[in-house]
């Protein structure tokens, strides 16, 4: 990562400048406006059953391989103390100087999750980035909870005449990016610093467990919109889910969503805002309009019938096998102080029934919602 430029009251962490960043594959958002009746690519993003496959091809892993309340400014600028990540069972975390709490690690093992994340969420959404009908033209959007920063620069390579701000609570972005995007550190959970008015549309992805006001953050991305534009957020449930009962009965199912029920008590957050609809409870109470939302099944292993689905299973195991202790370890023994000695079990347990997808068909459920501001 770049050396951090000296303070200012928009702390940016990466160069707005690119040496050459390739072209994103994913396609624009959906133009004319495609309804959740009627989603792109239906067949396989509507929460309907998933059909396993019959038949694997041979090659395939068989489960034995290894793979505020105050005025204080939300915008935060680089200082010693953000980039003081707290060390936590082996792992780093955002700085505690930030309101939020997110339970997941910022360092390279986490980040490796959430780029491969970002590509299995745009092989759902039918190869885009988004789902809100945006003009062609947008001129400036807001990405917030920006992560890696892929989807910003994605969209910025799509959209070379706009200008793309992502934020986050930690410098996690690349220091090389398209020209029109940059990044700056950020906690949401306090008052906005941008203008009112200034936005065309604000993408918001992946805050579950760290949101306690869904309401109050969709009424600073409302009041920062411009009339006409948009806001989107998406999220996700980390919790096992299975349609044909080869899963509800495991022990390491049942442990790992009580995990995220308990857990989820315990801070104060919600883990179940998909199925509590939260997102679009929220975005109506904000005062936002033309309401949409689609839900879509994630399977955990390349085990349904459907090719595209089936890819996206691959990825969505590749997370899981790669990091499922960056999902858990602040979880487990930090808020619910559970015994340290029967964690790697845990772990065993939970990639031993990742890895058998030909006989356990689980999924997560992610949930994409998008309103417009009144003209």
């Amino acid at each position: 990562m770049a050396d951090p430029e000296p303070a200012t009251s928009t702390s940016r962490v990466a160069s707005p400048v690119s040496p050459g960043s390739g072209k994103s594959s994913a396609k624009p958002g959906l133009s004319p406006r495609e309804t959740a009746s009627s989603p792109p690519g239906a067949a396989f993003e509507t929460p309907g059953e998933l059909i396993a496959a019959e038949h694997f091809e041979d090659g395939e892993n068989d489960g034995d391989s290894s793979y505020g309340d105050d005025a204080e400014s939300s915008t935060a600028s680089i200082s010693s103390s953000i980039l003081e990540y707290r060390r936590l069972h082996g792992r780093t975390f955002h700085s505690d100087r930030y309101e939020s709490q997110y339970f997941t690690p910022n360092d390279e093992q986490q980040s490796e999750n959430v780029d491969i994340t970002h590509h299995y969420m745009t092989l759902l959404l039918n190869d885009r980035l988004y789902l809100a009908p945006i003009k062609p033209d947008v001129q400036k959007v807001l990405d917030i909870g920006t992560g890696t920063g892929i989807w910003a620069i994605d969209f910025g390579d799509q959209h070379p005449g706009a200008q793309v701000i992502g934020t986050d609570l930690s410098p996690m972005m690349p220091a090389w990016v398209p020209p029109n995007v940059t990044f700056e550190l950020d906690d949401c959970l306090k008052p906005w610093t941008w203008d009112d008015n200034s936005f065309d549309f604000v993408h918001i992805r992946f805050l579950g467990g760290a949101i306690r006001d869904w309401t109050g953050v969709f009424r600073e991305a409302y009041r920062v919109l411009k009339p006409g534009g948009w806001l989107e957020t998406g999220e996700f449930d980390p919790r096992f889910l299975c349609d044909d009962g080869t899963g509800n009965d495991q022990d390491a199912f049942k442990l790992w969503n009580n995990v995220f029920n308990e857990s989820g008590e315990k801070m104060g957050v919600n883990f179940n805002v998909i199925n509590d609809r939260v997102q679009d409870a929220s975005v109506a109470e904000a005062g936002f309009e033309a309401i949409e939302g689609v839900t879509y099944k994630a399977p955990v292993g390349p085990w349904p019938a459907d090719k595209k689905l089936a890819e996206a299973g691959r990825y969505v195991q590749l997370v899981m096998e790669n990091d499922m202790e960056g999902y858990t370890t602040f979880l487990w023994h930090t808020i619910l102080g559970w015994p340290a000695d029967e964690y790697q079990l845990f772990l065993m347990q939970v990639r031993k029934m990742v890895r058998d997808y030909r006989k356990t068909h689980n999924y997560f459920h992610a949930r994409y919602v998008w309103g417009r501001k009144p003209e």
